[in-house]
């Protein structure tokens, strides 16, 4: 009985401390984060190509790879940086490369795109301080 009421005490008072918080995983501050291609203006026929990410100072390593300067690629296309506090959206708009890919190959439609690489951490939330490239854009025909 005395067990029952400690974990009901430990359940009452987890629930009104609001959510936990992690700490953000640390990113070295002259990290540096690239398209190595394509370039910004490039003209793409078809649709489909390779992307080449580049990463100076850190490391890259799959998602789940808790460690202080390592992370994982994500590709943010026709969109805005997210919320440097919560995990990197999974969707059409931001592509994730959680098993430690420096490459890819996407497909997008035909017309003019921005591409954005973040840096995620083993949770896919940017890092302290956030690594993010400039943006650039692409032509697709």
């Amino acid at each position: 009985m005395i067990q029952a009421s400690r974990i009901a005490v430990f359940a009452i008072a987890t629930a009104f401390a609001g959510p936990l918080h992690a700490e953000r995983t640390t990113a070295a501050p002259d990290a540096q984060v690239y398209f190595i291609w394509p370039r910004d203006g490039t003209v793409i026929n078809g649709g489909k190509f390779w992307v080449r990410m580049g990463l100076r100072n850190m490391g890259v390593a799959p998602k789940g790879v808790k460690m202080a300067n390592i992370g994982h690629h994500h590709m943010l296309v026709d969109t805005e940086l997210p919320p440097f506090g919560e995990p990197i959206p999974s969707d059409r708009n931001h592509l994730h490369f959680g098993a430690g890919e420096t490459e890819a190959r996407v497909e997008l439609p035909p017309g003019k795109h921005t591409l954005q690489l973040l840096l995620g951490d083993h949770d896919h939330v940017p890092h302290e301080p956030p690594v993010y490239s400039k943006k650039i854009t692409v032509i697709v025909r």
